[in-house]
């Protein structure tokens, strides 16, 4: 299952992790969003512990969604060694997903 990310988990959760991280930035309305979710959830179940796996609600965590200048959701952040290594906007193939995960593992 999925992570949920916070403003309050997001440093030690996604940052301070050794391993990559994918984040989806979505809202509950936005309907791509929710298109994406069986999507990110396969994935966390297929990646779980190889990678960082999880959600940001927008509406619910303005600091992370203004930290990475989130404008349009969905938007998904790869993350490695704290840093933005990658990211996709709108709604994406899951092997396009996968590749650009394995690509950053």
């Amino acid at each position: 299952m999925a992570l949920t990310f916070t403003d309050q988990n997001f440093q030690e959760t996604v940052l301070d992790s050794e391993k990559v991280a994918i984040i989806d930035f979505w809202a509950e309305w936005c309907g791509p969003c929710r298109a994406l979710t069986p999507i990110i959830e396969q994935l966390s179940t297929e990646y779980d512990g190889k990678a960082v796996i999880g959600k940001v609600n927008v509406d619910n965590n303005p600091e992370i969604s203004m930290k990475y200048g989130i404008r349009n959701i969905p938007t998904i952040l790869f993350i490695k060694n704290g840093e933005v290594v990658d990211k996709a906007v709108g709604v994406v193939p899951k092997a396009m997903l996968e590749q650009t995960l394995q690509k950053h593992m």
